[in-house]
C-alpha cells in the first residue's frame, strides 16, 4: 500500500489542518511518482469549480517542483463549454484557460489547455428548436451525453489513438454524494494499479482522483491557504460560490452544525433536470450587478413548464403514434405519448431566445455585451433541419431572425439560400388546404420530396419516401390515434391468446383499409390500395 493510501485511510476521519498539510505533501510526492513512472499522457478535467481547481492546483504545484528534465509528458487540461453554461462561470473559465496557457509557457510547464464544445449538430438548441425535443427530464435526459460526455470523450479518444493509453485526472470526491461514493468504491475494487481506477466508458484509459477522500471544507482550506499557481484568484472563486448560495454565505465548516456552500452547483442555465436553478437565482438575488441575467431565469421557467401538450405533436419523430397509460384523477386514460414540438412552438422558442439575447446584450456589463446564446452555426443547422427533414419550405428562420434582431441572417452553409420553393408557395398551399394542418403537411412533404430528388441520378427510392409521407401524414390525428389503439388492442389479444378477438379485429382492419371516405383524394386511394396489395402478396 502506498503512503497516500495509508493517509487516505486515516483521512476517513476529519483531518486537522496540520494533518491536511502533511497529506498534501504526501499527495505531491504521489503525483510526481505517478507522472514520472511512464510515458502515458494525462488529461485533467477542469470545470472552473472548486474541486477541479483544487485538483489541477495540486498537480500543477507537484509538476512545477520537478526538475525541468523530468517535465517531459504533456498534461492536457480540458474544459467543456456546453454553449448554455451560466454566463458568469463560462466567462470565468475562458479567462482562466487563457491565463493558464500563458503561465504554463512562462514557467516552462507541460500543461496544454483546451476548450471543448459539442458538435454543432448536437447542441442544446439544435435538439430543442431544430428537432423539437422537449426540455430534458429524468426519463429523457438527452442533453448530458451530447453536450458534456461526447466532446470530452472525443478528445480523450484522440489522445489514446496517438499514445495508446491515457490517464484521466478528475476532481471527483466520495463526499459529494452517497451514490458517488458507492460507485467510486466499486471501481476501486477493480484497480489494476495503485490509485488508478478503470474507466468503464473508454478502453485503454485509467482514472486518477487525487482528492477522492477530501471533505468540502478541506477543499476550501487548500484553495484559500495555497496560492493559485497560474495566477488566478481563488478568493474570487470563493466569492462566486458565496454569491451562488441562497443565503449568501459560504463559511468554512468548524463543526457539524455549520453549513457549507459546497453543494452549490454551477451548470447549464437551461437545465430542467433540477427543480430550479438555485445558483443563478442566488447570483441575481445577491448582486444587483447581475440582475441583467433575470431574462435567462425567466426563459428557463418557460422551458420547465410541466404541461406542453398543446405545443407538441401527437406523433413521435418517426411519424408513429405510441400510446401509454396516463393516470388521471378519474382513472387511467390511454393517450398518445407527446412527440416533438410542432412548427409554431419551435418558431416561438427561437423568437423568444433571440429576444432574450438582444435584451441582455443591451443590459449586460460592457465585458459581457458580446454574449451569444445561440450561434450562427446552430441556427444554420436548425434551418437545415426545418427545410430538409421537416419539409417546412416557407423558410421561417431568416424571417424570424430579421424581425427580432433587425439584421439579415447570414447563413454560413454554402448554397443554403437557394431553393425552388419558398414562402409564396407555402402561402398558396395554406390557402388550398383551408386550415387542414395534416393536409398541408402532406402536400408540403410531397412537393419537397420531389424537389429533393429532382437532380438525383437514381430516383428509385423516391417511391418509398413518398409512401412514408402518406404513412405519417395522410391521416387526421383522430384517425391516427384510433388506428394506434386498434393495434394496441390487437397486440394485447395476441399476447393473451384470444384467437376469436384476433380474427374479429383483423377482419375489421381489412375492411377499414378497403373502405375509402368520400373526401379522400385519388393519390390516397392509390397508395392505400398499393400498400394493401403488397401486404397480401407477401
Amino acid at each position: 500500500m502506498t503512503t497516500a493510501q495509508q493517509a487516505e485511510n486515516k483521512g476517513q476521519q476529519t483531518r486537522t489542518v496540520a494533518e491536511l498539510v502533511d497529506y498534501i505533501q504526501v499527495l505531491t510526492t504521489e503525483i510526481q511518482e505517478l507522472y514520472c513512472l511512464d510515458e502515458i499522457p494525462w488529461v485533467v478535467g477542469y470545470s472552473g469549480g472548486k474541486d477541479s481547481t483544487a485538483t489541477l492546483q495540486l498537480i500543477w504545484n507537484a509538476i512545477a517542483a520537478l526538475p525541468p528534465e523530468k517535465r517531459t509528458k504533456t498534461i492536457y487540461v480540458i474544459t467543456t463549454d456546453t454553449l448554455v453554461e451560466n454566463p458568469i462561470v463560462a466567462a470565468w473559465v475562458r479567462s482562466s484557460l487563457k491565463q493558464m496557457k500563458s503561465e504554463a509557457q512562462a514557467q516552462g510547464l507541460p500543461f496544454e489547455p483546451h476548450l471543448l464544445q459539442p458538435d454543432f449538430k448536437e447542441t442544446f438548441w439544435v435538439g430543442l428548436i431544430g428537432k423539437g425535443y422537449p426540455a430534458p427530464r429524468g426519463k429523457f435526459r438527452w442533453c448530458t451525453e451530447r453536450l458534456k460526455i461526447n466532446p470530452s470523450n472525443r478528445f480523450i479518444r484522440d489522445v489514446i489513438r496517438a499514445s495508446g493509453e491515457a490517464i484521466v485526472v478528475l476532481g471527483t470526491r466520495k463526499a459529494e454524494s452517497t451514490k458517488r461514493a458507492s460507485r467510486m468504491k466499486k471501481l476501486e475494487a477493480q484497480r489494476v494499479r495503485d490509485r488508478l481506477s478503470p474507466n468503464m466508458n473508454l478502453p485503454n484509459s485509467l482514472v486518477y482522483s487525487p482528492i477522492e477522500d477530501w471533505e468540502n471544507d478541506e477543499v476550501w482550506i487548500y484553495l484559500m491557504q495555497w496560492e493559485n499557481p497560474w495566477g488566478y484568484s481563488n478568493k474570487d472563486l470563493f466569492t462566486m460560490y458565496r454569491g451562488a448560495s441562497a443565503d449568501n454565505e459560504c463559511p468554512l465548516v468548524v463543526d457539524t452544525s455549520t453549513p457549507s456552500c459546497g453543494s452549490s452547483r454551477f451548470g447549464c442555465w437551461v437545465c430542467t433536470l433540477v427543480s430550479q436553478d438555485k445558483s443563478l437565482a442566488a447570483m441575481i438575488q445577491n448582486d444587483e450587478e447581475k440582475e441583467w441575467m433575470q431574462p435567462l431565469l425567466d426563459f428557463r421557467k418557460e422551458l420547465d413548464a410541466e404541461e406542453t401538450r398543446d405545443k407538441r405533436d401527437f406523433r413521435r419523430r418517426n411519424g408513429g403514434v405510441q400510446l401509454y397509460e396516463r393516470n388521471l384523477e378519474d382513472g387511467i386514460s390511454i393517450e398518445p405519448i407527446p412527440g416533438p414540438f410542432i412548427k409554431e412552438a419551435r418558431e416561438d422558442w427561437l423568437r423568444q431566445l433571440l429576444t432574450v439575447q438582444k435584451e441582455i446584450r443591451q443590459t449586460a456589463p460592457e465585458n459581457m455585451r458580446d454574449i451569444t446564446l445561440i450561434t450562427l452555426e446552430e441556427m444554420s443547422e436548425i434551418r437545415r433541419i426545418w427545410l430538409e427533414e421537416r419539409h417546412e419550405f416557407d423558410d421561417s428562420l431568416p424571417r424570424i431572425y430579421q424581425e427580432v434582431t433587425g439584421e439579415e441572417f447570414q447563413d454560413p452553409r454554402p448554397g443554403a439560400d437557394y431553393s425552388l420553393l419558398g414562402r409564396d408557395e407555402w402561402i398558396v398551399l395554406e390557402e388550398i388546404c383551408e386550415g387542414d394542418a395534416m393536409h398541408l403537411e402532406l402536400m408540403a412533404k410531397l412537393l419537397d420530396t420531389e424537389r429533393q430528388y429532382r437532380k438525383k441520378t437514381r430516383r428509385v427510392v423516391i417511391y418509398e419516401t413518398l409512401e412514408k409521407c402518406f404513412n405519417t401524414s395522410s391521416r387526421s390525428p383522430e384517425d391516427a390515434i384510433k388506428n394506434a389503439r386498434l393495434k394496441r388492442e390487437l397486440s394485447e389479444a395476441v399476447s393473451q391468446g384470444d384467437v376469436a378477438k384476433v380474427k374479429q379485429m383483423t377482419l375489421g382492419d381489412v375492411a377499414a383499409i378497403n373502405e375509402v371516405d368520400e373526401g379522400e383524394s385519388d393519390e390516397q386511394v392509390t397508395w392505400a390500395s398499393m400498400k394493401f396489395k403488397k401486404k397480401n402478396s407477401e
